[in-house]
């Protein structure tokens, strides 16, 4: 069998409904619960023009940045970064005290894991945030998603001693400096 050869890019506003399947495809592996904090009935129920905003936001500027790879015309793999800013509160409502970028919405497909996409896509988000004068990149990862903690570990992610409790349980904060 051959390797896939993967495009990687930046979403467009005209992506929105591969935005959309993607996202709902991601909610369905069986790791969701720990890694989104979103679930798939609440994805489902949302209306096209949400996933247009969405995709339309994702694909230019410097709030938030939406990255694919697609193998044979399929989206395989996703990141987004949120440009968090001082003075703003974070995605669990916490207040921000540096400009930072917030690595969200990580999926790989499970037949692609394991081919170096997440590097790619990560490496893409921070491309995007050092043009936004970023230095750091963060994520939230579930204290049980052990292969998760170990995926980002290897592509450069540190914890910072930082936990934070959600609902689904307790959150580890990475951060990779971008120095």
């Amino acid at each position: 069998m051959s390797t896939p050869r993967y495009d990687v890019r930046r979403v467009r506003a005209e992506d929105w409904p591969q935005v959309r399947a993607s996202r709902l495809e991601a909610l369905r592996d069986p790791v969701a619960p720990l890694a989104f904090l979103e679930t798939y009935e609440a994805a489902l129920a949302r209306p096209d023009v949400e996933w247009q905003e969405r995709a339309a936001r994702s694909a230019t500027g410097d709030d938030v940045a939406q990255f694919v790879a697609i193998a044979a015309k399929r989206w395989v793999a996703t990141v987004t970064g949120l440009r968090e800013r001082p003075g703003a509160d974070d995605v669990v409502g916490e207040a921000v005290e540096r400009d930072q970028v917030h690595v969200v919405g990580v999926w790989v497909h499970p037949d692609h894991r394991g081919a170096g996409l997440l590097a790619r896509l990560v490496d893409r988000v921070e491309e995007w945030a050092r043009g936004c004068g970023v230095d750091r990149l963060r994520l939230l990862v579930h204290t049980d998603n052990g292969r998760a903690r170990s995926a980002y570990a290897k592509i450069g992610f540190v914890p910072t001693g930082r936990r934070v409790p959600l609902e689904a349980g307790e959150e580890v904060e990475m951060e990779r400096r971008l120095g």
